[in-house]
């Protein structure tokens, strides 16, 4: 035993009250930021631009003029049509964890005044997959613009179909292409704008085929993944493959837009695009 003991250290115990989530990291430039700065910034990097993921009440917050936004269709959700093992007690878990009842949030809003209906997915219910209620909600939702003549915008975020539903979330592909059709047909706007990650059903069906197509930057955007894709061709994929800047340039978008910018833009096609 030596001659001297150290004495304890003080203030030892960790305190309870100190919250484990202040502090973020990025994925991309490894820089920490404070969960303040990052919500201030709209949820993107203040060192290399990341876009993080954004969930649908902030995103709607930031794009909709003040007192504007009125949720529609806020009571649907998902049943089990399939009897799929557990699927009920997993939709119940996430609308209690979540205060959503399915992964997409609609509404009407205007934006620079001008008028528009949105429906915006959030990839933290069910990894934005589409079953049945997010095919009927954005269909109804396009079916309200075209009754009141206001410009329609969807925001994918999503993992695509939900094989929970099977052929039921399926059908939802070409339910809200036919309904964005008679949108066209009724002369009024659609523009979609891809977040990370757009990929499956979602990619394949009404994230694609706006009027404008946008994306965030450096976003996810793809049917199958790039491991799937890879397999199936056997062939080494090109850098940058399934990115928002990859798309761009082989013309699947029409642009890229910082989130800070998308307002501002979003206000201004709806202002080109909308019949007087």
């Amino acid at each position: 035993m030596g001659l001297f003991s150290k004495p304890p250290l003080k203030n030892t115990r960790k305190r309870d009250d100190i919250p484990d989530d202040l502090w973020t990291k990025c994925p991309e430039c490894g820089e920490l930021i404070h969960a303040l700065d990052l919500k201030q910034a709209d949820n993107v990097c203040t060192g290399c631009g990341h876009h993080f993921i954004l969930g649908s009440s902030e995103r709607i917050q930031m794009l909709a003029d003040e007192g504007t936004f009125e949720e529609t269709d806020a009571d649907l959700f998902s049943t089990n049509p399939l009897g799929f093992d557990k699927y009920e007690a997993k939709i119940d878990m996430l609308r209690e964890r979540t205060q959503m009842n399915d992964a997409v949030v609609t509404g009407r809003l205007s934006i620079g005044g001008k008028p528009a209906v949105i429906a915006v997915m959030d990839f933290k219910f069910f990894a934005g997959s589409m079953g049945s209620v997010v095919g009927e909600k954005i269909t109804r939702a396009v079916e309200l613009a075209i009754k009141e003549r206001r410009g329609v915008i969807i925001i994918s975020a999503s993992s695509g179909a939900r094989m929970q539903e099977g052929l039921l979330s399926l059908m939802q592909m070409a339910k809200t292409c036919g309904a964005l059709a008679r949108l066209s047909e009724a002369g009024l706007p659609y523009i979609s704008v891809l977040t990370h990650p757009t990929t499956g059903g979602v990619t394949a069906s009404f994230a694609t085929i706006g009027d404008i197509n946008i994306a965030e930057p450096k976003c996810m955007i793809g049917f199958a993944g790039p491991r799937v894709v890879k397999e199936t061709t056997h062939q080494n994929l090109p850098p940058g493959f399934q990115t928002a800047e990859f798309m761009l340039e082989h013309g699947l978008i029409d642009c890229i837009v910082e989130r800070q910018n998308l307002q501002k833009k979003l206000a201004q096609l709806l202002g080109y695009l909308l019949p007087e």
